[in-house]
């Protein structure tokens, strides 16, 4: 039998049976469709399809029983939902698609949202505590439901990997005291004369933002190419911000809009990497960087470095993951702990760096973030 053979048993309804039959047409279309873009089959997964190989052993009842797994969470699911994941799906979440509340099955089924992540993102997925909802969620909190947008969720960082291979220092190596005097880039250098300006983002309504009172920004975002800022600081209002080169849809602070003359190759190689960029989102507990691009991105903050060392601690982001880039509590004790002797330089309390495709620091050969093709600097509004 097919594996998208129609049901045997029909309710046929007097003058509707036409369109009972093209409704169940249609599903099984989109379906179908659905099924081709699992993780599995998608291009360049061949790291995916060989450890589902491992698994599974490649038999025709295992995929029948994916399949029928992947029909049994959607059977209720209406025409409209389905087309908005399969939108989801295709356009690897460049496109803003809604979210898609799915029931939540009695234990010791896996939730939806492990299922539907597994398939079309991550086939070694394991547990739903890996999982983050994006700010941009807006499924219910626990109870009965859950969002099931695959695109919805990004992956946890987990601990710290070890230096890359092409490392020049080791991890035990002598670590000289940091040149902190970028640090403050942003204020001392001249932005260059040629960049077009940049329109602040809309101001966010009262009911979505964080803080109640006077509305006002909470973070400004710089662009950089190795020393040189392109653009102006770009003003953020709302919770959550897209920076991007390239997003179908896009809204929010696009660098491949920004010119500049004399570009080298390695910052054009670098900018055709960042891609769907970003996602900036300010919640509860801190900032949230999460990897929409192919390609890792490197972090570097207060709240992420060793209080009292000097040892600058840059975080590996690889696509589809989150990190919390900034923790408020954090950065609160340790403006009360961090004594200013041992401070080199300017010092910001209150800034990230985020560099694309190109890491920094001392396991690299780029010790500085200056040295880094295409990076930006986040200066978070001390009033939050």
């Amino acid at each position: 039998e097919p594996l998208f053979a129609q049901p045997r048993s029909r309710q046929w309804v007097r003058g509707g049976g036409l369109r009972v039959r093209m409704f169940r047409s249609t599903r099984s279309s989109l379906l179908r469709r659905l099924w081709r873009r699992r993780v599995s089959a998608r291009d360049g997964g061949a790291e995916a399809r060989s450890r589902l190989r491992s698994w599974c052993g490649c038999c025709g009842g295992e995929r029948r029983a994916e399949l029928q797994e992947l029909r049994a969470l959607l059977r209720c699911t209406r025409g409209r939902a389905l087309t908005a994941l399969l939108e989801a799906v295709e356009s690897r979440g460049a496109a803003g698609t809604s979210c898609l509340p799915l029931p939540l099955p009695p234990p010791p089924l896996p939730p939806p949202h492990l299922v539907l992540c597994r398939l079309f993102r991550w086939p070694e997925l394991q547990r739903p505590e890996e999982l983050k909802p994006l700010s941009g969620c807006r499924s219910p909190g626990p109870g009965d439901s859950v969002c099931g947008n695959p695109y919805h969720f990004s992956r946890l960082c987990g601990p710290e990997s070890p230096p890359p291979p092409y490392s020049r220092l080791s991890p035990d190596a002598e670590q000289k005291p940091l040149d902190l005097s970028d640090s403050a880039l942003s204020y001392m250098e001249t932005e260059t004369t040629n960049s077009p300006n940049i329109s602040p983002a809309r101001t966010s309504d009262a009911s979505t933002s964080l803080d109640t009172g006077q509305q006002t920004h909470w973070c400004k975002v710089a662009y950089w190419e190795h020393r040189t800022r392109v653009g102006r600081l770009y003003t953020v209002h709302e919770p959550s911000v897209s920076i991007f080169y390239d997003l179908p849809q896009g809204n929010g602070f696009c660098l491949g809009q920004l010119t500049l003359e004399h570009r080298g190759e390695t910052v054009e190689r670098t900018r055709s990497k960042i891609g769907y960029g970003i996602l900036l989102s300010r919640e509860v507990d801190g900032v949230w960087a999460y990897n929409r691009s192919e390609h890792p991105i490197f972090v570097n903050s207060p709240t992420l470095d060793i209080p009292n060392c000097r040892t600058l601690l840059v975080r590996k982001v690889l696509p589809g993951y989150s990190i919390k880039v900034f923790d408020y509590e954090k950065s609160y004790l340790l403006q009360h702990v961090n004594e200013p002797a041992d401070l080199d330089g300017p010092y910001d309390p209150n800034s990230i760096r985020i560099s694309f495709a190109k890491g920094w620091g001392p396991y690299y050969s780029r010790q500085f973030i200056t040295s880094c093709p295409c990076w930006l600097e986040v200066l978070l509004h001390s009033k939050r």
